[in-house]
């Protein structure tokens, strides 16, 4: 690690003395009010909550949870945690109280914070009754052990404790796509680094505003918004709820933004619900009209003050990007995982390739297996997964290279595309393989298909299971049929033969993470739709329309 490395709690400590006056946090409290947190009355309140957590005479390093939407004080009881000399334990907060009960009994917490939920009664049977809870400002009504007055009673700590590089920071654990989730340990140097890098690649700094909304108990959100805003000093607001969503993202006026495709595809069909799809693709291309009428769209999202806006976690379709370009705002692509803080591939502004990622990051390296799998190695590499040395072991290699379980290739110049997670990769009963991930991409540009899965293993060819959005239950389903028809015919146009559709069904069921079809990161969980759906497959697979409709 280089000498100058700083870890994640020294730059925090000196804003905290240098500026203790200027904004750092914005919480909404409801009614259109906020709560304005500078950097002093972070620093005083995670300081006071040190000191109660000081006093319980934990071992050093024991396992604390934090089971909370975004919020301000999810922030400050994260840097009292790493003050006291802790461990955090970041749970998503729409899990189950099983998922709950796995994840807090699997990571070992002695104690849980609980902050502003939307159904904690479902979720509290999860922690058990032996667990001391800890309620933070915002939480919802329930019985806790202590509350937040509680820890701001003790006197805050002095000094600036800092722990060793190379000390656990926090165990962040993965949003279950294949299965149970896995708990990534990261060390405050990983985190330093890829918080100090990212920050210079971006260059971000005390005049940008972020708006904090997706769960920082993920590893994007913990980088971009809480790591990136202590080390580059910018101001985080934060959502209130989706009800509220535009409003803050009025007042936040964000300068960076990052998202998932989903959001971004959301932002597009909110635009569409207020002007047809081809009215507004008619006024973007008028010379002089169009650039006013992309700033006045981005201005009504919220969108008009953003000079870095980055997408993640899942493939975004080319046509999206596109669009967002012809409003003028240009969404660049980044790559990375859990396990590496999400820091290794990057799309720089104005270096853009269709259809590929970006360049690795400074000092990711990159290697190519037989097998088309990636692999990355980086300071920002995981230092293994919690109580799984088998599962580290097949993780890491000899040698520190992460395997990603993602397929790709690499250009001349580094610039990555991904061909398919190797584990999704299928095979139909012609015997050829098919990767589902670029076909699904290339459907999900449908202005009216919300979410698709791709389904073929043992089938004659693969079927395009679609859900569609609130737009494209409402339209006319003979003007929409047509549509996707064509849209399948594009799509198989461009494909290998063994890789073509046999059609598309729409399934009447919404997929979503409370019915257990999505992870919280809003990723499709494969297994699930194929245990579904699986019984009908063959069926659909021998209908004869191009378009099936789940009725």
């Amino acid at each position: 690690m280089p000498a100058a490395l700083r870890l994640p709690l020294d730059p925090f400590y000196e804003r905290e003395a240098r500026h203790p006056g200027q904004r750092f946090l914005v919480q909404p409290l409801g009614g259109g009010r906020v709560e304005t947190l500078t950097w002093a009355d972070v620093g005083h309140q995670a300081r006071c909550a040190a000191h109660w957590l000081r006093a319980r005479e934990l071992p050093q390093g024991s396992h604390i949870a934090i089971i909370s939407k975004n919020c301000a004080h999810w922030i400050i009881a994260d840097l009292a945690i790493w003050m006291a000399g802790h461990v955090s334990v970041p749970l998503y907060p729409n899990l189950t109280a099983e998922a709950v009960a796995q994840v807090l009994e699997h990571s070992e917490a002695a104690l849980a914070f609980i902050g502003k939920l939307d159904d904690w009664p479902a979720m509290a049977p999860g922690v058990a009754p032996g667990l001391p809870r800890i309620s933070l400002p915002l939480c919802p009504e329930g019985s806790f052990d202590f509350t937040w007055a509680d820890l701001q009673a003790c006197s805050p700590i002095q000094g600036n404790p800092s722990p060793d590089a190379g000390q656990l920071a926090t165990i962040v654990y993965t949003s279950g796509t294949t299965g149970l989730p896995k708990g990534v340990m990261h060390s405050f140097a990983s985190l330093g680094f890829a918080a100090t890098q990212g920050t210079q690649l971006f260059g971000l700094g005390e005049g940008d505003r972020l708006l904090s909304y997706l769960p920082l108990c993920h590893v994007a959100e913990r980088m971009f918004v809480e790591l990136a805003s202590i080390y580059s000093g910018q101001t985080v607001f934060f959502a209130e709820s989706l009800d509220t969503f535009v409003a803050d993202l009025q007042r936040a006026r964000p300068t960076a933004l990052f998202a998932v495709p989903r959001i971004w595809s959301r932002f597009q069909l909110g635009v569409y619900a207020k002007i047809p799809a081809q009215r507004l693709d008619f006024l973007l291309g008028l010379p002089w009209i169009g650039p006013r009428v992309g700033r006045k769209v981005l201005a009504g999202l919220g969108l008009d003050a953003v000079r870095i806006a980055l997408s993640g976690a899942a493939p975004v379709p080319l046509s999206l990007l596109h669009w967002y370009r012809r409003l003028g705002l240009d969404v660049l692509e980044v790559y990375g995982m859990t396990e590496n803080c999400g820091y290794s591939h990057v799309c720089a502004p104005g270096q853009s390739k269709p259809g590929w990622i970006g360049q690795p990051c400074p000092q990711v390296e990159v290697r190519i297996e037989p097998t088309g799998e990636v692999l990355v190695r980086s300071p920002a590499t995981m230092l293994g997964y919690f109580k799984e040395p088998q599962k580290t072991a097949e993780a890491l290699t000899a040698d520190g290279f992460l395997s990603t379980g993602d397929k790709g290739e690499q250009d001349s110049q580094g610039h990555l595309r991904l061909t398919g997670r190797l584990k999704d990769i299928f095979k139909t009963s012609t015997g050829k393989y098919v990767a589902p991930a670029p076909i699904e991409n290339r459907l999900a540009a449908h202005p009216r298909i919300e979410q698709v899965c791709l389904v073929g293993d043992g089938l004659k060819a693969p079927l395009g299971l679609c859900v569609l959005s609130a737009e494209g239950l409402a339209e006319a389903r003979e003007h929409l049929c047509a549509s996707l028809e064509s849209l399948l015919h594009q799509v198989n146009a461009s494909l290998d033969k063994h890789e073509r559709l046999q059609r598309l069904v729409v399934v009447k069921e919404r997929w979503a993470v409370d019915n257990g079809f999505l992870t919280p990161t809003l990723k499709i969980k494969r297994n699930v739709i194929e245990a579904t759906y699986g019984p009908r497959l063959e069926a659909w697979s021998e209908q004869g329309e191009a378009v099936l409709w789940q009725d």
